[in-house]
């Protein structure tokens, strides 16, 4: 099943965050998304870990993500 207006269709939530860890860094991303696994010893594993117990967040960091692209 194609989802050709889902623009986050097919995008693994690491790559998001790498991708938003490489434009912003932690520190920019804490500020715009505050939550702990961006501001106190952040990491991809843990940030992870966290977004997909967290749909809330992970919508935040979903739309940063395609703001980013916008940008």
């Amino acid at each position: 099943m194609t989802q050709p207006n889902n623009p986050l269709h097919g995008v693994k939530l690491e790559d998001i965050l790498n991708h938003l860890v490489g434009i912003y860094g932690w520190e920019e991303m804490g500020e715009v998304v505050p939550i702990r696994c961006f501001t106190h010893d952040p990491s991809i594993k843990s940030s992870l870990t966290f977004l997909r117990r967290t749909p809330w967040a992970r919508k935040k960091v979903e739309d940063l993500y395609l703001q980013s692209l916008d940008d």
